[in-house]
């Protein structure tokens, strides 16, 4: 793989680290491969990140509870310890936020086992997502919490390809205003392809594996 470009935004100190390349997702083929390791993994980092979606959002917000979505876990811990200290409201009965994740039945499907349904059910869920490019991960996530009973209170990212996914408002920390020239293409139309450009590697939230 190439050497890593860092960028940055406006508020905050932390970058986003990317390659740009001809990369395949499960669901598109995009130009850029987008490293959010650090930004999920390392505390310091997590933190200003959720500093940072914190402030993304109205004060009479109410979350009850946070879905982490693509390893995000760290960030929403400290998500739901900044709105919670900001003074953003609860309807939980001790005043704090659940921190959860679903998980995948062997259909591929995104499920909550019945003792975390109490914390979905009849609950304002804000969704936490590494990348929201296409939106088919996020309709999964969307279709989930709608099944369970929850109600969306959020959408929260560190890379959203735009403000909006299907209607949904998505706050995302880095955009394509931070990489203007970010693409993601379906796979029958990708000009990467037309040209005869081989892929570089399988990409998604999580990482890499490189075919080359």
């Amino acid at each position: 793989m190439a050497n890593y470009t860092k960028i940055h935004t406006i508020g905050t100190d932390v970058p986003l680290k990317v390659i740009k390349g001809h990369f395949a997702t499960n669901h598109a083929h995009i130009n850029y491969y987008i490293d959010s390791t650090t930004l999920r993994t390392r505390a310091s980092e997590a933190h200003e990140v959720a500093k940072v979606l914190a402030g993304m959002y109205l004060y009479d917000t109410v979350v009850d509870t946070i879905v982490c979505m693509e390893g995000t876990e760290v960030i929403g811990a400290f998500l739901s310890e900044e709105l919670t200290n900001s003074g953003f409201l609860s309807t939980n009965a001790h005043k704090t936020i659940y921190v959860v994740t679903p998980e995948f039945n062997n259909n591929s499907q995104l499920i909550f086992r019945d003792n975390l349904v109490p914390e979905i059910s009849g609950k304002n869920v804000m969704i936490l997502m590494a990348m929201v490019t296409t939106g088919k991960t996020l309709n999964r996530a969307l279709e989930c919490v709608k099944y369970y009973n929850g109600k969306l209170t959020g959408v929260s990212a560190i890379f959203g390809e735009n403000d909006v996914i299907d209607g949904v408002p998505v706050h995302a920390v880095f955009s394509k205003k931070d990489l203007p020239d970010y693409e993601s293409y379906d796979y029958t139309e990708c000009p990467m392809c037309k040209e005869g450009r081989k892929l570089d590697a399988l990409v998604n939230a999580y990482g890499y594996e490189s075919l080359r």
